[in-house]
């Protein structure tokens, strides 16, 4: 009999402010994400830097936010991360994406800099377009890529109330 595979709900997942002890977790997510979401960009860093990257810079120096599913077997399943008014990290888990867990984000994301948000996202990654937009967001700038390390072509997008 195939095993019954369980829909995962973002109802039950708790966002909150990411400790040390979640930077490895974090970065895993990002890993994840970004290689399911990305596969064409080159990531000009190895696993182990993004790791050390979330434990030195990201957790302790950054508004960082995790998702945590609830129970003994729960984990972090997105990351978001805020400097400023920039949205500079939003990952999801891929089993986790198109569940609302990205738009709870993003609410909070709202919350914390109700004056605005920009962000950047490649130019590649069409449903980032979509999400950002349906959000509010608008599509100001678009680069050729030469100012970020994947070299990859990017969007600038912005958020105003």
């Amino acid at each position: 009999m195939p095993e019954e595979r369980q829909d995962p709900s973002s109802a039950a997942v708790v966002l909150r402010r990411a400790v040390p002890e979640d930077a490895l977790a974090a970065a895993d997510v990002w890993l994840r994400s970004f290689s399911a979401a990305l596969p064409t960009v080159v990531r000009p860093r190895t696993d182990d830097d993004v790791r050390g990257y979330f434990r030195e810079v990201v957790v302790p120096l950054r508004e960082t936010w995790v998702a945590e599913t609830p129970g003994e077997d729960g984990g972090i399943v997105g990351v978001m991360v805020l400097n400023g008014e920039e949205l500079s990290q939003l990952y999801l888990a891929p089993d986790w994406r198109g569940h609302g867990l990205g738009d709870r984000f993003v609410s909070l994301a709202k919350e914390r800099s109700p004056q605005g948000l920009t962000l950047w996202t490649f130019q590649v990654n069409k449903p980032a377009h979509r999400f950002y937009e349906r959000h509010g967001f608008v599509a100001v700038e678009h680069t050729d890529g030469s100012a970020n390390e994947e070299r990859e072509p990017d969007v600038r997008y912005v958020w105003r109330p």
